[in-house]
């Protein structure tokens, strides 16, 4: 920390400050950009006329490629951020740009060298038994060598950063900034603030340049997130690591998109995306603190089936409301409440209070009842992100930095999982995460959507319980200890009164269906004599109910009976877990409840008994 003491935070009016001063420097670099930049942008304009836009997408992304490249590391960081954007960029442009995650040139080895020592205040020889004579890679703010520590053997991987970079960032903002400022004041149709999402990148590229940082990011996340067996985080060596040197293990493995490679050594890149998309569903739902860069570069299979996360600059957060929010707004997709969907745009942070949702729900409904004839878990998520952003686009929507970064992660390991397998779909991989999380989470605000998707116009929805435990349970941190207690406890709760009254009125529904499927069940086991003996020749059996009555009945009884047979077959079940729910039930508002539910049962038996004697 005392190395980094000094780190450059971004601050406009300092960048301002400094390069404002400097006019012939700042013109220099604009007619560079403007230059490379300018050019591309007249032969797309010729492409267009010309009607040859597609036949040269592949031609055109290679050159914009190399300018991103030519213009620096700025630019590279911005090809970057747009390599995992689908919805901005053509496939073409994705690939190509995809390849500035390391095709960067070097800068030489000895001013590397010279930058470890200055800022380690050590011989390189001291520090090391051997170093490469050259970078294993280079990117977009340093590069990258392979080393033996002298006083361990420990190999490690030390990040330098790029000489005279913080100069050259600082003054291509500075720019950036002032294009930012003629959008927002002359172009309309962009409603979005850009100065503010200028800003945010240019905070995040300034974080990145401050490897002690970046260390710190790389410990919290390997506490919060590699607590499980497959999930790998290398460890941190902070006697050799300052503001400009970065020292790490080493990990060896297989870049997650080289699928050849993967499959050579027994493994299987699916399973790997899966772990990849249950660590990212607790990074942005459970904790909230995420990677926000999860490039093919950054995400390494190890030959023991490991998924290891790599370069930790880029990190988010998403805020703790967000975080419930986004798992109930999946909770009014499943139920296709496009009322309540407008309305957490508001908790989400994506409008201001004073805006009308009103003309946002038909547009909603008219793009997710499109996308919704197939089930929420066949639905790609690229679909759903390009949906959504002709919504944003048509509306006075200002998505929040983190929601962008969250849908690029997401994006990147639908992305990686379809070079393995077409069919795979991101949402049917995360669905098991958020019926775990609505079935065994405690917090008021998901404990009010499980309701929300359990009951519908006063009537429970057994078949979406029997749903959200079958997917739930497919999540290996799934308890059936969690999944009831929570629920016992939110329905004896003082102001529960309302949940109360519905859960009674199913309790006898069920009550019922129990104790007539038992007396249609023990009438079947009778023998055919028997049957005509006992019920004088009744073709229709034991019970006075019409075909599709008792059909209904049979099927719920049944339906409560898998309900449970899935309760008992999660691998943490015990019958103990019921010894805390039969304590909670001895409070006296679970007895007062349990005499109000034998009631309702008592009544519905003595009106079909009655029904009975009647009608014989």
């Amino acid at each position: 920390l005392g190395r980094a003491i000094d780190a450059s935070i971004y601050s406009p009016e300092l960048i301002a400050r400094k390069h404002g001063s400097q006019p012939f420097k700042a013109l220099r670099r604009s007619l560079e950009i403007l230059g490379a930049l300018g050019g591309f942008a007249l032969k797309l304009g010729i492409d267009q006329k010309q009607g040859n836009l597609e036949k040269n997408m592949k031609k055109r992304a290679i050159e914009l490629r190399r300018i991103f490249t030519r213009l620096g590391p700025t630019f590279v960081k911005l090809g970057q951020g747009l390599s995992t954007r689908p919805d901005l960029c053509p496939p073409d442009y994705l690939e190509e740009l995809a390849e500035l995650q390391d095709a960067l040139p070097t800068f030489p080895d000895a001013e590397a060298f010279a930058c470890i020592e200055r800022e380690l205040d050590l011989s390189l020889e001291t520090i090391f038994s051997s170093v490469s004579p050259e970078p294993i890679a280079a990117a977009s703010l340093g590069q990258v060598y392979k080393a033996q520590l002298r006083y361990s053997g420990q190999v490690v991987a030390v990040k330098v950063q790029r000489p005279g970079i913080e100069e050259a960032i600082g003054l291509d903002f500075y720019l950036i900034r002032g294009v930012g400022k003629l959008i927002n004041k002359y172009v309309d149709f962009i409603t979005t603030d850009v100065l503010t999402l200028i800003d945010e990148f240019a905070c995040r590229v300034y974080q990145e340049l401050n490897y002690v940082q970046e260390a710190q990011n790389a410990r919290r996340f390997k506490k919060l997130y590699a607590d499980k067996a497959d999930v790998l985080v290398p460890d941190i060596f902070w006697d050799y690591t300052s503001r400009k040197v970065l020292t790490m293990e080493w990990v060896e493995g297989t870049k997650l998109n080289e699928q050849l490679a993967i499959e050579s050594q027994g493994l299987k890149v699916l399973d790997l995306v899966n772990t990849g998309i249950q660590c990212s569903l607790r990074q942005l739902l459970e904790y909230g603190f995420f990677h926000a860069d999860p490039h093919p570069g950054n995400l390494l299979a190890t030959p023991d089936g490991k998924l290891a996360f790599l370069d930790f600059g880029m990190m988010s957060e998403t805020p703790e409301e967000a975080r419930f929010a986004i798992i109930g707004h999946v909770v009014h997709l499943v139920n296709r409440d496009y009322e309540a969907m407008a309305r957490d745009y508001y908790a989400l942070k994506f409008l201001s209070p004073d805006v009308d949702v009103t003309p946002i729900i038909p547009a909603l409904r008219d793009f997710f009842d499109d996308a919704l004839n197939y089930t929420v878990s066949e639905l790609n998520f690229k679909t759903l992100v390009d949906g959504l952003g002709a919504v944003f686009y048509q509306y006075p929507f200002n998505v929040p930095p983190y929601y962008a970064l969250i849908l690029r992660s997401l994006t990147v390991l639908e992305g990686l999982a379809l070079y393995a397998d077409p069919n795979f779909k991101v949402l049917a991989a995360s669905y098991p995460y958020f019926a775990k999380r609505l079935l065994t989470d405690p917090n008021p605000y998901l404990r009010d959507a499980l309701i929300e998707l359990l009951f519908k116009d006063g009537k429970f929805r057994w078949n979406r319980l029997e749903n959200l435990l079958q997917q739930g349970s497919k999540d290996r941190d799934f308890s059936a200890k969690d999944a009831l207690q929570p629920v016992l406890k939110l329905l004896l709760d003082p102001n529960g009164e309302e949940l109360r009254l519905l859960v009674i009125k199913e309790a006898v529904r069920v009550s019922e269906a129990i104790a007539l499927g038992t007396v249609v069940d023990t009438y079947n086991s009778l023998p055919e004599f028997l049957r005509s003996l006992v019920f004088n020749g009744n073709g229709n059996g034991p019970l006075t109910m019409s075909t599709a009555e008792l059909q209904s009945t049979l099927e719920l009884r049944d339906q409560v009976s898998r309900i449970w047979g899935l309760l008992q077959s999660s691998e943490s079940f015990d019958p103990a877990i019921l010894q805390p729910i039969l304590q909670v039930l001895q409070q006296p508002e679970a007895r007062r409840l349990g005499g109000r539910v034998a009631g309702g049962v008592g009544q519905r038996l003595a009106a079909r008994f009655l029904q009975q004697l009647l009608r014989a």
